[in-house]
């Protein structure tokens, strides 16, 4: 370091400090700048980068939200549609008993008339044969009892007895 002391030129010594000061205005003018502004042009990259990314995560939470609720709102309509088939489906089966239920009560109805009318029916054809038969079974026992003179007069007598009683 003596040495260094000793060796010392002034003049050297500024032309030195001049180099290199203007090395660093030339290095500032010419390198810095454009290395400082390269360096804030990609921190602004940068930074846009982030919001970008921060608003895309934004805009993909809006889209989840806004596709939980479509969701939700079509399990809400899905289950009214499935609610109101099966009360339909309830309503017709009931429809259709009480239906078959009228048309059965009708047929019966129907098929106690068709009895009682064949019944009817069947009744006045017998009441004629019995009075057919009652009065071929009177005919031929009066025709027995007026034939015999003793029987007619029994008779006589016998009606002339009822008749005094009553």
């Amino acid at each position: 370091m003596d040495k260094l002391i000793n060796d010392f030129s002034f003049g050297l010594f500024v032309w030195h400090s001049i180099i290199f000061i203007g090395l660093i205005l030339m290095l500032k003018k010419f390198a810095w700048k454009p290395i400082l502004d390269a360096v804030n042009e990609r921190e602004e990259g940068i930074k846009n980068a982030l919001l970008s990314a921060e608003n895309a995560r934004k805009e993909m939470q809006n889209l989840q939200s806004d596709n939980q609720r479509i969701l939700q709102e079509a399990r809400l309509e899905r289950d009214a549609m499935l609610k109101d088939a099966r009360e339909m489906k309830e309503k017709m089966i009931a429809d259709s008993k009480n239906e078959a239920q009228a048309q059965g009560l009708k047929m019966i109805e129907q098929a106690k008339a068709a009895i009682e009318s064949e019944k009817n029916a069947a009744l006045s054809e017998l009441k004629a044969h019995v009075s057919n038969l009652s009065i071929e079974i009177a005919e031929k026992i009066l025709k027995d009892e007026l034939s015999n003179k003793d029987s007619q007069i029994k008779l006589v007598e016998k009606m002339l007895g009822d008749a005094k009683l009553n």
